[in-house]
This record gives structure tokens, sequence and C-alpha cells, in this order.
């Protein structure tokens, strides 16, 4: 049988699982996608992702790639790996791609999403997939500090490259929003929800919750939107605000070039 060439979108829950990456112990989003692939063609296969989630960090628009051989549609191997894989990680589009495609390094952006939610009380219902605050946030001075951010720069100073020693990052927009509490079933006046968007030609290990440890800094009044400029240049990770908690992360999209998409869908955008 033909082996060929896959793109993919997926979306998971990161809670139970200990990053996107295969680790020695404990169960991977790769892990499952992988030990699914190989169910269903009775190969093995080896999946590339375009991020390397943490542990704990969500996505609803990672991409991966992965060669395998396959008889039927596309449309096929989407519904057999939704039926295969755990509840908690799905395949929302697939389709071949072409021989050079590579989920990661083909990719020319990721945009990252963190999510807080602000009030008196913990809600049970977002502590999946919001991080927790008292108050509500000063939106206005949280974009004056994230506006240090874009550009090109050394982020040392917010995390650790995968893999050398390159620590410099091309951000090209950060900045923070007020979204409808009533979404999350919550009234206006008693939950106050937010979102952080981050996008980058790429991401050092960690960067994206550091980089909101930071900001929540400000917002609570401990440091200041030119402290967060101050960090940047110092390039010191010993300097660091602790990172922002998991469960407020997901990876939201991955952009490609024109000659990178498939032949009907626009794979990793929306």
């Amino acid at each position: 049988m033909e082996t060929r060439i896959w793109r993919a979108i997926v979306a998971y829950d990161g809670t139970e699982y200990r990053g996107f990456q295969v680790q020695a112990e404990g169960p991977t989003i790769q892990g499952e996608l992988e030990r699914a692939l190989e169910r269903l063609t009775g190969a093995p296969v080896r999946v590339q992702g375009a991020g390397r989630t943490d542990a704990g960090v969500h996505a609803i628009g990672q991409v991966i790639s992965f060669a395998a051989p396959w008889r039927h549609s596309s449309e096929d191997l989407c519904r057999a790996l939704n039926a295969t894989l755990p509840r908690d990680i799905a395949v929302r589009r697939i389709g071949e791609a072409e021989a050079t495609f590579h989920a990661r390094y083909s990719a020319q952006s990721r945009l990252y999403v963190y999510h807080v939610y602000a009030s008196q009380e913990r809600l049970p219902l977002l502590e999946r997939y919001a991080h927790h605050v008292a108050a509500p946030l000063p939106l206005e001075e949280l974009n004056r500090a994230a506006a240090f951010l874009v550009g090109e720069h050394d982020f040392a100073t917010f995390g650790q490259p995968p893999v050398g020693e390159n620590t410099v990052r091309v951000v090209h927009r950060a900045g923070w929003n007020a979204l409808p509490a009533q979404v999350w079933g919550g009234a206006p006046e008693e939950v106050h929800l937010y979102r952080f968007e981050i996008e980058a030609n790429a991401f050092l290990r960690g960067m994206v919750r550091r980089i909101v440890g930071a900001l929540l800094e400000v917002g609570a009044g401990r440091l200041g939107a030119e402290d967060v400029a101050a960090l940047l240049e110092a390039c010191d990770i010993s300097q660091a605000c602790p990172p922002a908690p998991a469960c407020g992360l997901c990876l939201w999209q991955v952009r490609y070039g024109q000659g990178e998409r498939g032949p009907q869908e626009r794979y990793g955008e929306e």
C-alpha cells in the first residue's frame, strides 16, 4: 500500500497529558495520535506537531503532519481516528499534503491564546480552561506593557530554546481584550473574562506562560508596564516572574504560506 503525506488540524484538552511531545513516562498527545494511527494503518507512524505544547496546555488549532499508508478517503481517515482516539483529543480536518510539508518547519507563525477570569470566588466550570484572579484587570495598562513585546527581540528572560541557543523571536502582535462573560455562564457583574493573544514566528519553551505571568503582575499593580520592557532587555531567565498556570493556555492557530495550503482547506487557519 502506498504511503502518503498527511496534514491535519487537531484539538485537545491537555489537562491529563504531559504535553504534546512523547515523554519517557506519562501520556502525551503525540503518543496517543501515533498509537491510533498504528492501530488503523498497521504500520508505525511518526507524528510531527507545529507546536510542542507543554503539560496541561490545550489546543484548538494544532497542526500535525505524518506519513502513513491509507487506501480510503481522508474523510474516512478522520472518522476512524476520532473513533479511536481518547475523547479529549479530536481531529478537526485532515487531507493529503505536499511531500515537502512539515507541520513545524513549514509554519510561518503560531497564535497562542491565554484566558483569565476575574471573580471573587473560583468557578469550577472555568477552572479547567482559564486562570482565576480576584480583581478585574486594567486592560489599558496591560496592553501598554504587551506593546513592548512586539517586534524582534531576545526573549531569553521568558523562555529557553527547545534546541540550540538562539533565543531571538519575532512577535507579530500581542494584546488583551475583554470577552462577554455570558458565554461562560456568568453574569457580567459577577465575572470578568479576558483573553490575551500573542502571535510569533516561533516560541521558546515556557515563553507564553512567563510573559503572561509578568503581565499579570502588571495587572495586580506589582509591576509597571516599563518593568516588562526592563525584563525583556535583561535577557536573564533568573529575573522572570513565575509562569502563569498551564490551564489558561491554548494553541489557537498555525499559519502557513500560500504554497503550503491543501487542495481544499487552509489548514491551520480559521
